[in-house]
């Protein structure tokens, strides 16, 4: 059977965005072993404050089992736009069997989806979370127009719609339309880890982390619908509770430099400012290290259509306190690999008090979380499955 040839198109996969450049990157090079993958994506690097990647334009760079080629961010930096790269895709569609486009409502990505459909090229629509009612909500007015005007006419024009959650399939707004929704799952890599004792003496003697306390870990955008308002007042209540703990934050917001420092700037002033280290972004040995020194997982998102964060401390054998609107949260709470909660600053705290509290049940659920990680999040895996439902669609369109 020859080798399909597949188009990744994505704003941007500098990994200071977080999970869906991960995703996009894992993914491609899980397909590189059964396909030609291309990713098509701008130099963005941050829409503050932050440069430019640094990597050759225009041209085809090699990566684990995958080519990536970058476009420049132009004009609208802050909004991943490129009229570079749309002039390419429309000179180049032809070239391939099929096109998974990631994100909605980023002219990028929109506007690839119109270029896909005038130029006959089949393609796949990865909503990120961004057809969630609560996400809609935001911007309310403006999205409306944009969904009404662009988003329902490529939504309609797809093969089909990637979900990546029964959950987020269930809640997503369609817009009126009937194209199918395909779920398959995000996918981690498995991270080849430091020893624990080895990255635990080395994280806690570079944070000033007493031997006994345990480590409560966040890694994830700092960004007001990851349940901040939820966080901040729950480890308040710790302190006050007398549980030790110490906090770390390792995320930024390039998108919002303000919110991440209002962020900061509560921590720096609570009563546990001491039992709190905020890191910033992390990649790299740091964040290997910190992933196998980390006693517990906190994310308490408002909404969050996977959770690729989560799923990653998963694979790092980290229990997880989650909030029951991450949308993987069934599988959490049927492997206890962790605590569910509903978005409540008390049902929060009681979780993490029991959590940080008891050694040999975050011992339990934390085998728990990497054998769950394993058997549904493994690439391999899930590039199978991709596979096949690229081709399936493919086969439908032939029928059609």
């Amino acid at each position: 059977m020859k080798p399909l040839n597949i188009l990744q198109i994505v704003p941007s996969i500098s990994l200071v965005y977080g999970g869906p450049s991960q995703m996009v990157r894992g993914l491609s090079a899980a397909l590189g072993k059964h396909a030609k993958v291309t990713i098509i994506t701008t130099d963005s690097n941050g829409d503050v404050d932050e440069a430019p990647l640094d990597v050759p334009l225009g041209e085809p760079i090699p990566e684990d089992g995958y080519e990536v080629i970058y476009f420049r961010c132009s004009p609208f930096r802050r909004y991943k736009f490129s009229t570079a790269l749309l002039r390419w895709l429309w000179a180049n569609a032809h070239g391939y069997d099929i096109a998974h486009i990631h994100a909605l409502f980023s002219p990028v990505s929109t506007s690839a989806a119109t270029l896909c459909r005038w130029k006959k090229l089949p393609y796949i629509m990865r909503p990120l979370g961004t057809l969630d009612p609560a996400d809609l909500q935001k911007k309310k007015q403006i999205k409306k127009l944009y969904a009404t005007l662009l988003e329902r006419p490529n939504l309609a024009g797809a093969a089909a719609i990637h979900f990546t959650s029964e959950l987020e399939a269930k809640v997503s707004e369609r817009f009126g339309v009937t194209t199918p929704g395909w779920v398959i799952p995000l996918g981690v890599v498995l991270p080849n880890l430091p020893a624990r004792n080895a990255a635990q003496a080395t994280i806690r003697q570079r944070f000033r982390i007493p031997t006994t306390t345990p480590i409560l870990l966040f890694m994830s955008r700092v960004d007001p619908k990851k349940g901040f308002d939820l966080l901040l007042p729950a480890l308040q209540q710790l302190h006050k509770n007398g549980q030790p703990f110490h906090f770390l934050l390792c995320g930024a917001n390039p998108q919002n430099r303000d919110y991440e420092t209002s962020i900061r700037q509560q921590i720096e002033s609570s009563p546990w400012a001491n039992w709190a280290t905020l890191v910033g972004f992390v990649s790299g040995d740091l964040k290997a290290q910190i992933l196998s020194a980390a006693d517990v997982f906190v994310l308490p998102s408002y909404y969050e259509n996977f959770g690729i964060a989560v799923a990653e401390a998963m694979a790092a054998q980290i229990p997880v306190v989650i909030s029951d609107q991450v949308h993987i949260w069934p599988a959490i709470k049927e492997s206890e690999s962790g605590w569910v909660v509903p978005t409540q600053v008390g049902a929060l705290a009681e979780a993490l008090a029991e959590a940080l509290g008891d050694d040999e049940e975050r011992s339990h659920r934390g085998k728990n979380a990497r054998r769950c990680a394993e058997e549904k999040y493994g690439w391999e895996a899930i590039a199978q499955l991709m596979t096949a439902t690229y081709r399936q669609i493919l086969f439908e369109l032939d029928l059609a």
